[in-house]
């Protein structure tokens, strides 16, 4: 069931965009974020981050299913799913938004591009409107795209009980890396 779904969030994700251009996608980018606390440091990972590019228009998505990130200690993932990130009511984290400087990305010459993206970013059934810096590297004609950025809990309504709050910090950093192997 659940492939099924990444399949059909997939197919959702490349009707939308035209048809008639060569547009990267994948299904198994990676998505990571750290949270630096006084009494123990949390971090988790995922490689199921579904990704497509319009290189005509600059619009990008990026979608990942919460239940895939993967910590060290099992309990902390369980706390992560059911106190937290509440997974089963909100299964899915996203991001759509569109490039800002896409002249400036030439996706058929090798090279680094830095770039900027803006859109809206959902977690937790909040949606926010961000701008993340990023780059997109361009190599033997394939695009790889990687951003850093940090994301404040409470704006996405992600409360941390008092008995924990110096277990958890209030802004995690994340990472996201997709290599963009297969073109529509």
């Amino acid at each position: 069931m659940k492939k099924t779904g990444s399949i059909l969030l997939l197919f959702c994700f490349l009707m939308a965009f035209e048809s008639k251009s060569q547009n990267p996608y994948t299904k198994n980018g990676s998505v990571s974020f750290f949270s630096k606390a006084v009494l123990e440091n949390i971090e988790a990972s995922s490689g199921q981050v579904i990704s497509v590019i319009n290189t005509t228009t600059g619009d990008i998505m990026f979608s990942v299913n919460i239940k895939s990130f993967h910590f060290k200690k099992s309990l902390m993932e369980e706390h992560f799913n059911e106190n937290y990130m509440e997974s089963d009511k909100y299964p899915k984290a996203s991001f759509k938004g569109k490039i800002n400087n896409l002249s400036a990305i030439i996706f058929s010459t090798d090279g680094s591009y830095n770039t900027e993206v803006t859109g809206d970013l959902t977690i937790h059934g909040i949606t926010n409107k961000v701008t993340v810096p990023g780059k997109i590297v361009i190599k033997a004609g394939v695009p790889t795209a990687t951003a850093s950025f940090r994301v404040k809990l409470a704006d996405y309504k992600i409360s941390i009980p008092r008995v924990v709050k110096d277990n958890i910090a209030e802004v995690v950093e994340v990472n996201l890396s997709c290599v963009y192997n297969h073109k529509l």
